[in-house]
């Protein structure tokens, strides 16, 4: 097999003229040879190549970066520009202050504004709203006849010793003993069995201690401890509701006073009357 050997050192003019030589193997002398290269034709020549131009939307959404990188509000600004004229909407004044309670007070409504007052023809004067309605307090100690141990009604002395009760249309009463050894009740204001009955009931919780065994409080009486633990049970006060003037009590139901000492003692009651007067 031949090897070539190319000879780059003739002159080069429009025809390329290359020696060549051809080396042969098993003791053959090599050869030279003349190759003529002769250049392609005008219209298959290699031509020059276009730069790359720049694409408009590269630098566009370059500088698009650029805005944001460095101009946040600004590109901001530009994303709104196009949506402001379709949704703008009218500036709304601002309210002066106002310091009154309600706030709605300090803005005359729309139909005061538009609609003035007609009096009416038959009237001479316009028709003014009630005023509100104001709580009212009162009270007072009433001082209940001395008795001795029993359970006693005394609904007809205390509406007797509160006239101003039928100053209230609605409200309430409260009536509050001032002492330890007695109570108050509301109950049964019919029977008086049921008074009685409710006295032997009350012995046989807190029964006096005649032998000593019982209790250590003693410097009283044998019925004062008694006395204190009948009042605990029983309890001070009683709250009425007050309705139109009058003690809003059912049917049957009634104030009692419970006293718990065998011998009369003068009670004092405190009544607290809170509500609308009539």
């Amino acid at each position: 097999m031949a090897c070539a050997k190319i000879d780059m050192s003739l002159p080069v003019d429009d025809e390329v003229h290359i020696k060549v030589r051809f080396g042969g193997r098993s003791g053959m002398p090599p050869t030279l040879r003349c190759v003529k290269l002769t250049p392609p034709p005008n219209d298959v020549a290699c031509k020059k190549m276009p730069l790359p131009t720049a694409n408009p939307l590269n630098t566009l959404g370059f500088l698009l970066v650029l805005v944001l990188a460095f101009f946040p509000n600004l590109f901001i600004g530009l994303l709104k520009l196009p949506f402001t004229p379709l949704f703008s909407t009218p500036s709304v004044p601002s309210l002066p202050p106002c310091a009154c309670c309600p706030p709605a007070h300090c803005f005359p409504t729309p139909t005061a504004i538009e609609t003035p007052l007609i009096a009416h023809p038959t009237s001479e004067a316009t028709t003014q709203p009630p005023p509100p309605a104001t709580m009212s307090w009162f009270q007072k100690t009433i001082h209940l006849p001395p008795k001795s141990k029993g359970s006693y009604l005394v609904t007809d002395h205390i509406e007797r010793e509160l006239p101003e009760l039928r100053d209230y249309k609605v409200g309430l009463l409260n009536l509050f003993v001032q002492h330890t050894s007695c109570a108050l009740s509301l109950n049964e204001n019919w029977d008086e069995d049921v008074r009685d009955d409710m006295t032997d009931a009350l012995d046989r919780i807190a029964p006096e201690d005649r032998k000593g065994d019982l209790y250590r409080h003693s410097a009283e009486g044998l019925d004062d401890m008694p006395a204190h633990i009948k009042s605990a049970l029983v309890g001070a006060s009683v709250t009425i509701p007050i309705s139109n003037g009058r003690l809003a009590t059912g049917t049957w139901q009634g104030v009692w006073y419970l006293e718990f000492r065998a011998s009369k003692h003068a009670r004092k009651v405190v009544a607290t009357i809170q509500g609308e007067k009539s």
